[in-house]
């Protein structure tokens, strides 16, 4: 397959994070009953007409200077007809000639750790569709309107990705800027952040494009890897056996792991787009776009950079901090405040608070600590105030018990001090009763050591374990 070159291009449909609609007062909350939040705007009845919700425009500007675009100063609707069960207007209001968003691009790591930038074409604001349930019990499809007029960007990239793994790349990139930005949750279970996947194979060296085809609403990143590849092969193995390609659409089955036609594509679908008639062009004052510039705070990219320069956390540290707005804020203020180690602050977060949220699927927002509570938590543990095997015990009763910090702190404390010589003592009766380990320590394997910090810390609470780790090696050395 080497004799074969892949292009991609992705079209991202991105739900942004409002209360209600984009052109309806209905709410945009998931999980309702099926139609229970579809308005008479929203099914497009006789005499009704859409109002637009301005915050989209806020939503798809910020969205726009994150990316390096041209924001539009004037920018107008249309409407895209067609006929599809689940659009009860049969059409959509779209934007076509004039998105808000012109140009820009990201950059994503390409291969041996070089930069690859990808190019974009634009982001355009519209309504989301329903949803069709299709129904192999009852042999029939169901209808689910709640989702009709929910505020989309389409985000459009250039035919520039050349594998499914950069395809992966670009996704978690557009995705991490909107969640970092707020503009929408990004939840890709509740269909918040999908992409179609436009793929095309050619032979190496060809300028021109091969036969592309069309994959459908996928939702997870994982799926949009498989996907793409497996349309890679099958396109190849078409060509090489003398076949053509059918410009198609075609959806992923999750379960078999392969693509199925869903149905035929001609060169050009002929929308009869429209200026609508009844919404009015956007017109954007160049002061409102530098007042959301003065408002947008440091990006996911220069963050990173900041975080590996100046502490040199790892990766996985850096992903999780820059996972929530909110989380960054949290972490900057910790780290200004307290004197603390930076990646000590970093891991006693992740393995107290982080850990609580995920969890309990609460969001970050839902923090009841504040950084200043925490700071004096981390400096109690780093002064041995308190044993750090009370961290999360310490979190908990400050979150949920609302306590302050120095009582919780105190009434732990209390329980820090224990005897040196109790402890010797137990150590020494666990080596005994556990002669096949001590063994296993002695021929070389110390790991064993987390099965004697465990037996001691199941007799003894409150105690450090890495100070128990400590005198449990010093006196299996000395035997």
């Amino acid at each position: 397959m080497s004799s074969w070159e892949t292009v991609i291009g992705l079209e991202i449909h991105c739900q942004l994070l409002t209360k209600s609609k984009i052109f309806s007062s209905s709410s945009t909350a998931y999980g309702k009953e099926p139609n229970e939040q579809a308005s008479y705007v929203d099914l497009g009845m006789p005499g009704t007409l859409p109002v637009l919700n301005q915050g989209v425009i806020k939503k798809a500007v910020q969205f726009g200077l994150a990316i390096n675009s041209k924001i539009s100063k004037k920018s107008i609707f249309a409407r895209k007809n067609y006929f599809y069960p689940d659009l009860p207007k049969n059409y959509q209001i779209s934007q076509l000639d004039h998105p808000i968003v012109q140009g820009g691009y990201i950059e994503i790591s390409g291969s041996e750790n070089s930069i690859k930038k990808i190019n974009i074409t634009r982001a355009h604001l519209e309504e989301d569709a329903g949803k069709s349930i299709h129904s192999s019990e009852n042999n029939c499809t169901f209808i689910d309107l709640n989702r009709a007029g929910t505020p989309l960007l389409e985000i459009v990239s250039e035919p520039e990705i050349s594998n499914a793994k950069e395809a992966v790349l670009y996704m978690k990139k557009i995705h991490n800027i909107v969640t970092y930005l707020k503009i929408s949750d990004g939840n890709m279970q509740e269909g918040s952040f999908r992409c179609d996947a436009n793929v095309s194979v050619r032979k190496m060296g060809e300028k021109k494009l091969g036969t592309r085809t069309e994959l459908k609403n996928i939702n997870s990143f994982k799926f949009v890897e498989k996907a793409i590849n497996y349309e890679i092969e099958r396109q190849i193995n078409l060509l090489e056996e003398g076949k053509k390609i059918i410009q198609e659409t075609r959806l992923y089955d999750e379960t078999k792991g392969v693509t199925k036609s869903m149905r035929s594509k001609e060169e050009a679908n002929d929308y009869r787009y429209f200026p609508d008639p009844d919404l009015l062009p956007i017109e954007i004052d160049e002061n409102y776009i530098i007042d959301i510039k003065k408002m947008m705070p440091d990006l996911p990219d220069k963050k990173e950079k900041e975080y590996k320069t100046n502490y040199e956390f790892n990766n996985e540290q850096i992903n999780i901090l820059l996972s929530d707005i909110e989380i960054t804020k949290f972490i900057d203020q910790v780290l200004k405040i307290s004197k603390v180690n930076a990646k000590k602050i970093v891991n006693y977060f992740i393995s107290s608070i982080y850990i609580k949220i995920n969890k309990e699927n609460l969001c970050f927002s839902q923090n009841m600590i504040s950084a200043e509570d925490f700071c004096t938590v981390i400096e109690s543990i780093e002064n041995k105030i308190v044993s750090k095997s009370y961290l999360k015990k310490i979190i908990d009763d400050i979150w949920s018990n609302k306590n302050p910090v120095k009582d919780v702190i105190v009434n732990l404390s209390s329980n820090h001090e224990i005897d040196d010589e109790k402890i010797n003592t137990l150590i020494k009766i666990t080596i005994q009763e556990n002669k096949k380990q001590v063994e296993e320590y002695k021929s070389g394997k110390t790991k064993i050591i987390g099965f004697f910090v465990g037996k001691i810390l199941k007799k003894v609470d409150g105690v450090d374990p890495s100070e128990i780790k400590n005198k449990i090696i010093k006196i299996l050395d000395s035997i």
